[in-house]
């Protein structure tokens, strides 16, 4: 774990940030780095561009008749910010009370380093054959991932994938992700009028741009805060304790502010729709003109039920919007994003040897399946080019670990369980040699 935890470090002090505003070298530095790693376990590797970031895909042999294992994690990562969020530099590991903090540190480099950890548990002779698969733009939308999953199709075609860009149920105990929620993003552009006015000659009879748009973004919730558009799906989440005062410990919620909509919490979170606005164009304070403002335009992020078609959940966005333009003003809505949720199988024989290779790992605690209200859409494009495999969404976050925020950290001890398991994992599935086994 020493030499494991110092190659993990150095991948995490390279930027590699794959928004094409910052600079793309890094994330080529970030693919070679990635390759050394691989080729140094006796992996085939070859970095692969389908008109895509690059991504790296190795491949070792395993011994005749054993299953092959595909471990997915990516190594491009998410802006850091503003420095002087973070309590120390983002792209220099450092280590505070047993978690190591820097960007990129557990999502999802240290999914990277699970991978080759568990290889060199096995001296780079695992006991199935093993395809590793770092994708180089999964912070951006995985854009070119079913062109490199099409193009590529046959050298990653394996009976198990594990997708180690998840998180655990809380330090000390391991889960199984087994629901993820769809994605779909729009921008609404509400016109009121063709030109700025004087907000004192013409405000009272005529409206503005940003006050409609406000009052059509204040439909999508009822009362209680549930989304109110209708023909989106929802169901229950998994019975796990959670209760507000771990709600309210995970995301700092003030305790005056009361949490939104009905139904249990997880079921809110996992398997219920959500609505956020993530951004509006608008005149900033400082600098805002006794001006009555003709477009207001927004971005919207909802994340649906998983197993909710994308496309028919915008279609049902777009026709609420369209059909609540306030006052007559012109509404237009464009999709900008959408991904698939997903749903796994929990019963098969790989599902069952994951469970035992976590509990092995996390001394005797049984894991735990847990739903994700995030969106990782490249998993259904697996599911979809992969039929016939298992699937399993593992990862290495906890609920401290704050992904894609300021102070992204990863806890040490958990991190070195997740390596363990993955490499009790490689050594169960080996046991798996025939085709029924591995259903």
């Amino acid at each position: 774990m020493p030499a494991v935890r110092e190659d993990l470090e150095s991948l995490t002090r390279i930027p590699s940030v794959s928004r094409e505003s910052f600079d793309q070298r890094h994330v080529d530095d970030s693919a070679l780095a990635v390759a050394d790693l691989l080729r140094a376990e006796g992996m085939e590797v070859r970095i692969v561009r389908e008109g895509s970031r690059p991504a790296v895909i190795g491949h070792l042999r395993g011994p005749e008749g054993a299953p092959t294992v595909l471990l997915y994690a990516h190594h491009d990562v998410q802006p850091p910010g503003d420095d002087a969020d973070w309590d120390s530099p983002p792209f220099e590991p450092t280590e505070r009370d047993g978690r190591i903090f820097a960007r990129g540190i557990a999502d999802d480099k240290a999914g990277v380093m699970a991978h080759v950890a568990a290889l060199r548990a096995h001296h780079g002779r695992p006991p199935v054959g093993v395809t590793v698969f770092v994708e180089g733009e999964e912070e951006i939308g995985s854009a070119g991932l079913p062109q490199i999953l099409a193009a590529h199709h046959e050298a990653l075609q394996s009976d198990a994938i594990v997708l180690a860009d998840s998180m655990n149920w809380k330090v000390g105990v391991p889960a199984l992700t087994t629901t993820l929620r769809g994605l779909v993003g729009v921008v609404v552009e509400v016109r009121a009028l063709d030109h700025g006015l004087h907000s004192g000659l013409h405000g009272g009879p005529v409206p503005d741009g940003l006050t409609a748009l406000c009052r059509l973004l204040a439909t999508l919730h009822d009362e209680q805060g549930d989304v109110a558009v209708p023909g989106l799906l929802s169901s229950e989440a998994a019975d796990l304790e959670f209760t507000e005062d771990d709600l309210r410990a995970e995301t700092g919620l003030p305790a005056g502010v009361h949490t939104i909509g009905t139904g249990s919490l997880l079921s809110r979170m996992w398997t219920k729709p959500s609505m956020t606005v993530i951004g509006i164009d608008a005149p900033s304070v400082a600098k805002a003109a006794n001006l009555m403002t003709p477009v207001g335009r927004a971005k919207l992020s909802m994340r649906i039920h998983p197993d909710q078609d994308p496309r028919t959940a915008y279609e049902a966005l777009r026709e609420h919007l369209l059909a609540r333009a306030p006052w007559g003003c012109e509404v237009v809505v464009e999709l900008e994003d959408e991904g698939a949720g997903f749903m796994a199988g929990s019963d098969g024989m790989v599902q069952q040897q994951a469970r035992a290779a976590l509990a092995d790992a996390w001394g005797g605690v049984e894991p735990v399946e847990i739903g994700v209200g995030g969106s990782i859409p490249f998993v259904a494009s697996f599911a979809e080019q992969f039929p016939d495999a298992a699937i399993l969404v593992t990862g290495v976050g906890d609920p401290n670990t704050r992904a894609h925020a300021p102070n992204e950290s990863l806890d040490v001890r958990e991190f070195e369980r997740v390596c363990l398991a993955e490499a009790v994992l490689l050594e169960r599935l080996g046991a798996m040699t025939t085709e029924g086994d591995r259903r």
